[in-house]
């Protein structure tokens, strides 16, 4: 992993799928209830990869098969907390979140997910984890990880912190 910093934001590059899963344990395993982290990126960004390395660190059992619920919109799965792992890749209309309960979802203290969340971009809560991901090539992703708000501040100076250990 290569990582670079900011202020309120990193920006880092994994150099396979595995990487890129184990920041999604690491920032699984230090998130707490009721936080939020919108997706961003292209199809095969990586950004399932993330869920399923976010699962872990939150203790999801590792009999859950932790797949993109394009079809279902919601897939939810036991945990340290509740995981809800959202998919908004065929919502049209931010209206429509409205009709599946996302709201309430956001609102509770399980950990919600949303791949595709830049369709919804004006409903997230004011305190919220934002990835960004960007294809380099077949294995190579760089990660952009905003930070709102300041509980989750302090959960990408743990992240940050992590990934300089790493080294």
């Amino acid at each position: 992993m290569i990582l670079e910093t900011g202020n309120l934001k990193l920006q880092i590059t994994t150099l396979s799928l595995d990487e890129t899963r184990a920041l999604g344990q690491k920032i699984g395993a230090t998130v707490t209830g009721g936080t939020v982290i919108a997706l961003t990126g292209d199809l095969g960004s990586g950004k399932t990869s993330f869920v399923q390395g976010l699962a872990r660190g939150l203790e999801v059992p590792s009999d859950y098969y932790i797949t993109s619920p394009t079809f279902t919109l919601i897939n939810e799965y036991p945990g340290r907390y509740r995981l809800f792992h959202v998919d908004l890749y065929r919502i049209v209309n931010p209206f429509e979140t409205e009709e599946i309960g996302l709201s309430d979802i956001m609102g509770g203290d399980g950990i919600t997910v949303i791949e595709w969340a830049d369709r919804i971009e004006d409903e997230l809560p004011a305190e919220h984890l934002h990835l960004q991901f960007e294809i380099l090539n077949d294995e190579t992703r760089k990660i952009f990880i905003h930070a709102y708000g300041s509980k989750k501040n302090i959960l990408l100076k743990e992240t940050r912190k992590w990934i300089e250990e790493k080294k």
